[in-house]
């Protein structure tokens, strides 16, 4: 099968810049309601919570998952519905889930611009009200390490 030239529109829309004003934080906040709606198999809201502020900057990035999340992931990802209570334990599956949208989503941004050290979201999903946050490492430079191992990670 042969395939068609691009036309010069084509290659003008391909050579254009990313547009401006979606930074990583609107771009991971997408990628991460699109996460959790694919892997919860149900509709997710996502709204922003002013973060707090870190003390320590970690080395990798730090997720703060609360109970309710735990629970909300075990229960579906099972094939049930929430119905509250806390999990004693954290899945694997969720962290590594996460770690994975934050990695693609931050090797993905088009530059390395300042961004918080921190973001919290509200997660309303099947009846639970949950919250997630998440720590960055302030050096870019460590942080592209980190994601470029869990994705030749997670692609092996």
């Amino acid at each position: 099968m042969k395939l068609l030239e691009l036309t010069e529109e084509e290659h003008a829309w391909l050579a254009a810049p990313l547009q401006g004003g979606v930074g990583l934080a609107a771009h991971l906040e997408r990628a991460l309601a699109d996460t959790l709606c694919a892997r919860l198999r149900c509709t997710v809201g996502l709204e922003p919570l002013a973060a707090h502020t870190a003390v320590l900057a970690p080395a990798a990035p730090v997720w703060r998952i609360d109970d309710a999340l735990a629970a909300l992931w075990l229960a579906r990802r099972l094939g049930g519905r929430f119905t509250g209570g806390r999990v004693p334990f954290l899945s694997a599956g969720l962290q590594a889930t996460l770690d994975t949208m934050l990695a693609e989503r931050w090797l993905d941004q088009p530059d390395a611009a300042p961004m918080p050290a921190t973001f919290a979201w509200r997660i309303i999903a099947d009846g639970a009200v949950a919250t997630l946050g998440l720590e960055l490492p302030r050096d870019a430079r460590m942080m592209a390490s980190w994601a470029q191992r869990i994705v030749t990670g997670a692609t092996a």
